[in-house]
């Protein structure tokens, strides 16, 4: 265990969750192996984003019989970004660590990665070997981010990458706009505006075990168009 190297920071790992009875029970033990290597004091925040497989009802079971396991609910789907802004608000360590919460990398990654947050106040994930997305996913995706990259100028690889960490003084003034994805990339403007240092990881994403992902639905495709208009209208007005 090296001697808990990063013993002096806490760690807040926070996973929005949609319908992922299949997968929740494997994540949340997998994250406990690691994060009991990483510090010895740590949460695993996980906000149900209104599931109608009951996995909220499995995390509930959980966190009342296993301390460090909070669980959120949310009445209604709010297509992610909502799940994501509580779980935000929620943690109370030093250092957020973000996952989708089927757990899309490996707990190497996590350990190897982990370090990086010293120097910097976000390290972000990106895939390093492009596989097992479906064509017309990886068009969303590369025609998305270089949307972004057009209209906001962020230079990120993946900007809705499913791993971040996240120093917990750098969001604490955060109040997102987003109800969608798009929240990722309010999140790195917030992060530019205070001339944050952002290190950007190599991993490999893992298919999910089980279940499956929602975020290319066409209700939620057109959320987060209309939230990539709302704030790009919010900072051309100077807002952000």
């Amino acid at each position: 265990m090296e001697g808990h190297m990063n013993a002096s920071l806490s760690i807040s790992f926070v996973m929005p969750m949609f319908n992922e009875k299949d997968n929740i029970e494997d994540t949340i033990s997998r994250i406990r192996s690691v994060a009991e290597e990483l510090t010895e004091d740590y949460e695993i925040v996980i906000v149900d984003d209104g599931s109608t497989d009951g996995c909220g009802e499995i995390v509930d079971e959980i966190a009342r019989r296993d301390g460090p396991v909070r669980s959120f609910r949310l009445d209604q789907n709010t297509k992610f970004g909502g799940a994501f802004a509580e779980g935000f608000r929620q943690a109370s360590r030093d250092v957020i660590v973000y996952m989708d919460s089927d757990m899309p990398v490996s707990v190497e990654d996590v350990r190897a990665s982990f370090p990086l947050i010293r120097n910097a106040e976000i390290v972000t994930g990106y895939s390093k070997i492009k596989k097992g997305d479906t064509l017309k996913r990886k068009i969303i995706s590369g025609i998305y981010n270089k949307t972004v990259q057009l209209l906001f100028g962020l230079n990120i690889k993946d900007i809705n990458s499913g791993y971040k960490v996240v120093r917990k003084e750098l969001v604490r003034d955060l109040e997102f706009v987003s109800f969608s994805p798009f929240i990722d990339v309010e999140l790195f403007l917030h992060a530019r505006k205070k001339n944050a240092r952002v290190r950007q990881y190599p991993l490999v994403f893992h298919p999910r075990a089980g279940g499956r992902s929602y975020i290319a639905r066409i209700p939620v495709i057109w959320a987060t168009l209309r939230d990539m208009i709302k704030v790009r209208l919010k900072v051309a007005g100077g807002r952000q």
